[in-house]
């Protein structure tokens, strides 16, 4: 029993390419009796004919790929120019600042430190007094056992 009329019929009723029509084998002879679109629509509504849904195409490679490439020619003999000129200085600067004052403000949140406290670190932070959070949370410990 040929029924690849009516699958290609199914194709243009469902709007997908005949590959991605599937049939119930267990129905085979409701589907050769089917003669008009409307047949195939009705056929559809009961789920005896459907589409397949569309396959993706995986990106794993390209991910991998990209991550390898990202990894790779990051030796000092492949650098150009000045640490500097990589990284600007106020840029590594503002990096640090911003990862400090919010450290600043979690502690402030969570009560570890008083208001005061807060605004004499700030303050240090800001004229690059404390270097790193490191440095900070030293300070932190130090001013929080003068209270």
């Amino acid at each position: 029993m040929n029924i690849s009329h009516k699958k290609a019929m199914a194709a243009k009723v469902l709007n997908v390419g005949v590959n991605r029509v599937r049939i119930d084998p267990d129905s085979l002879e409701r589907i050769s009796d089917a003669i008009t679109r409307d047949d195939i629509r009705a056929l559809i509504k009961e789920g005896i004919i459907w589409a397949e849904p569309v396959k993706g195409i995986s990106r794993g490679r390209i991910r991998r790929k990209k991550a390898l490439k990202k990894k790779r020619g990051r030796g000092s003999g492949s650098k150009k120019g000045s640490k500097g000129a990589r990284l600007p200085r106020k840029r590594l600067w503002v990096i640090k600042v911003r990862a400090m004052r919010n450290h600043l403000k979690k502690a402030r949140e969570r009560g570890d430190i008083t208001g005061d406290v807060f605004d004499k670190l700030y303050l240090q932070i800001k004229g690059g007094q404390i270097r790193s959070i490191k440095h900070l949370k030293e300070q932190m410990s130090l001013l929080g056992r003068s209270r």
